[in-house]
């Protein structure tokens, strides 16, 4: 698909989801400006809502309306209350959408904007040299868990100056 094309679909995607999210962002190669996306990737805090559980407690749970949309899509894998999900949309391209919290979605949007090789070498070798871990989808450096609440404190962390995604691939760093 050209990119102007996946950059629409994306762009609609992001704008019936927005609602229903703290926080959500295309990543991906559209993100990196690719000419030729063959997926749509994105990265969303979907908001929550509390439910009764039990007589006394409460629990938080995705909200509805963010679950009901993302299931009007063609399952593949994954589900909208987990921590990935891939849908097939109606134009017949594939979704995937990752989810995030507050406190990791420096990391997880790092690592899904990519390139792989990129991701790869950041969060596998450039990271791990200053001692710190992906572990689970949080950063952690002694098993204390490392808040990367945007994509620059993992530039800050690993030392280097940020890379535009544009510019991500595997020789960037």
């Amino acid at each position: 698909m050209i990119y102007s094309k996946a950059k629409q679909i994306a762009d609609s995607i992001l704008q019936e989801l927005k609602p229903h999210c703290v926080r959500i962002e295309i990543a991906g190669s559209i993100r990196r400006k690719k000419t030729n996306p063959n997926d749509i990737e994105i990265v969303a805090i979907p908001k929550k809502i509390e439910i009764a559980d039990g007589m006394f407690d409460t629990k938080k749970i995705v909200h509805p309306s963010f679950i009901a949309i993302v299931e009007s899509w063609e399952k593949v894998k994954g589900e909208p209350t987990g921590k990935y999900t891939q849908r097939i949309l109606p134009e017949g391209i594939k979704l995937d959408l990752f989810f995030a919290t507050v406190n990791n979605w420096g990391n997880i949007f790092l690592i899904r904007t990519g390139d792989w090789e990129f991701s790869k070498k950041f969060m596998g070798i450039l990271l791990p040299r200053k001692g710190y871990k992906q572990v689970g989808g949080v950063l952690k450096l002694n098993d204390k868990v490392i808040d990367c609440r945007e994509e620059i404190d993992l530039f800050n962390l690993a030392g280097i100056k940020y890379i535009e995604p544009q510019k991500r691939n595997g020789n960037a760093i």
